[in-house]
């Protein structure tokens, strides 16, 4: 394996996967000198010798290293999808990162990649193969609530609002900091500190708004839903930071729960950070980080807990970990539980929400072709261009 993007949540994955038995790191790659620096020395010290390579430029990476077979891509939201295009044409298996793009275009084009190229490629939803979210999602998959109505998606966290830029700073040298590469596909602007250490978050130019939390809920919600049939939805603007109201096109609501306060706050659906609730006729399920099993509307409901796990491994062939389901899936070349048409359908409607919010009304997105329904101002909005040269 190679790491790009190692900073944050990057170091974080990369000494996860270094526990890993059947992976060998070999690589690493980041526009930061400080970085690169330290996550050679954690896999170095992980291997007691000085044999990791390292790069400041990912291209040469993927070019020159032929015998890594995947990568770890933890760089900045801005760079996720430009980083897994260009990795899997390279013939690199790829874990990424989510938001897993700033853009449809972008997400269309890592799906399409991936088909083309026949890659494996897993988006860091990780909660997706957390047993207490997992049960959730199998109690509304398995119709153990009656027909699911309603399901609440946690998007408290608020970011990729504004539209200004910071003031220029004197640039730091190239060899401490590649400033142009660290900027990767998104507009120019002058070199300031304040970008630094996740302050870019804040900015339209390399953020999202909902999709920055709701690339996290929206894969769990949906996991827990037949959208084989859904091919609308309608988006109801409730105002600035208001809890959004979408319809699926088969009845269902999925709330995008917005309101005042911290995505770590308790509130009336979980506690907790990144949380889902399904609605039902004969009761509800809600799961969050932190929590030691699914809550649930009645105790019931948890009857053969660890069977309901065990089944689900059974049937999707898949551990209750994140990153040893992709790493199976290098080897088997089966698609993983966070897979590029997951990625691509809970991104679709995490961006239409931010388009929504964005413009301050009502819309209806039409799901299989990926469009605004008679709204060309909302479709200009589905894609953003790609400075040279970092273009696909």
């Amino acid at each position: 394996m190679g790491g790009i993007g190692l900073g944050g949540r990057g170091s974080h994955d990369l000494a996860v996967m270094l526990a890993q038995p059947d992976v060998q790191w070999v690589a690493i790659c980041d526009v930061g000198q400080g970085t690169r620096e330290a996550a050679r020395n954690l896999v170095n010290r992980r291997y007691s010798n000085n044999d990791c390579a390292v790069y400041g430029d990912l291209r040469e990476l993927l070019a020159e290293r032929t015998d890594v077979d995947a990568v770890l891509i933890a760089t900045g939201d801005r760079w996720h999808a430009l980083a897994s295009t260009w990795a899997m044409r390279a013939g690199k298996d790829v874990f990424c990162e989510k938001p897993a793009c700033l853009t449809m275009a972008e997400g269309q084009m890592v799906l399409e990649t991936a088909r083309r190229y026949a890659r494996v490629y897993q988006t860091g939803a990780q909660r997706l193969s957390e047993s207490h979210h997992v049960f959730a999602i199998e109690l509304a998959r398995a119709g153990r609530l009656g027909p699911v109505h309603t399901a609440y998606a946690d998007c408290r966290w608020r970011d990729g609002r504004r539209h200004d830029w910071l003031p220029a700073e004197p640039e730091p040298p190239r060899a401490e900091l590649d400033w142009d590469a660290f900027l990767g596909p998104s507009p120019w602007r002058p070199y300031n500190r304040g970008y630094l250490g996740g302050g870019w978050y804040r900015f339209y130019d390399f953020a999202t708004d909902v999709a920055m939390w709701g690339a996290h809920t929206v894969a769990q919600c949906l996991a827990g839903l037949d959208m084989a049939q859904v091919y609308a939805i309608e988006f109801e603007y409730a105002g600035p930071d208001a809890t959004m109201v979408t319809r699926l096109s088969n009845g269902v609501k999925l709330v995008l729960f917005r309101v005042a306060g911290s995505v770590w706050e308790p509130c009336q659906y979980w506690r907790g950070a990144c949380g889902e609730r399904f609605d039902g006729p004969e009761g509800w399920a809600a799961a969050a980080d932190g929590y030691p099993k699914t809550e649930v509307s009645s105790p019931a409901l948890l009857q053969g807990y660890q069977q309901v796990l065990a089944d689900y491994s059974a049937r999707s062939r898949r551990p209750l970990d994140h990153v040893r389901d992709f790493l199976d899936c290098v080897r088997s070349r089966r698609p993983p539980v966070a897979n590029p048409d997951v990625m691509y359908q809970s991104m679709l409607i995490c961006l239409a929400a931010d388009i929504c919010e964005q413009l301050r009304r009502n819309l209806k997105f039409d799901l299989r072709q990926a469009e605004f329904v008679g709204d060309p101002e909302a479709n200009r909005l589905r894609s953003r261009a790609m400075r040279a040269p970092y273009i696909a």
